[in-house]
């Protein structure tokens, strides 16, 4: 049987994304996450650089200071001024094992995916999941498929396990 190509970010990242900017407001951010349903977003300036993430727990984390409600701090509550700025990236040929490698020794849930420098993708944990059962489908069908050698269709009989052979319609 031959091998099934492994999925790469390019076959599994979401191509339509989620961005935030550094000047947006952290309670309109919070709110789009929300909306959309998602767990953190890649912060992209007016030059189009990927310049940080705004997760969930970016967010929690002012929540939970109490700096998000104090007025005092109020023109700080940017998506700038609470991103991640460190951020883990992936290049668009990554393949599957390497980002799954990555999710479990940074304990992320999504990293932006790179192509010459630009984000291009966002790849999510739930992506690597569906990208791993597209393989496992792909090699389900392929062990189905009857086997031909030199224009025989080769099957086993169920009586005797003994090896037909018919001529293949050409």
């Amino acid at each position: 049987m031959p091998a099934t190509r492994l999925p790469t970010a390019r076959d599994v990242m979401a191509k339509t994304m989620v961005s935030l900017r550094p000047e947006q407001s952290l309670a309109e951010a919070i709110a789009l996450l929300r909306s959309k349903q998602i767990s953190g977003a890649p912060v992209i300036d007016a030059a189009g650089q990927l310049v940080g993430m705004l997760s969930e727990y970016d967010c929690l984390r002012v929540l939970a200071s109490g700096e998000f409600f104090d007025e005092d701090h109020a023109e700080e509550q940017t998506v700038g001024a609470n991103m991640t700025r460190e951020m883990t990236t992936v290049d668009i040929d990554a393949d599957l094992y390497a980002i799954a490698h990555l999710f479990l020794s940074r304990r992320l849930r999504r990293v932006p995916v790179l192509e010459h420098g630009r984000v291009v993708g966002c790849v999510s944990r739930r992506d690597v999941l569906r990208g791993v059962e597209n393989v496992w489908e792909q090699r389900r069908s392929q062990s189905e498929k009857p086997k031909v050698a030199g224009g025989l269709f080769l099957s086993a009989t169920e009586a005797d396990r003994g090896v037909i052979a018919a001529r293949r319609a050409e």
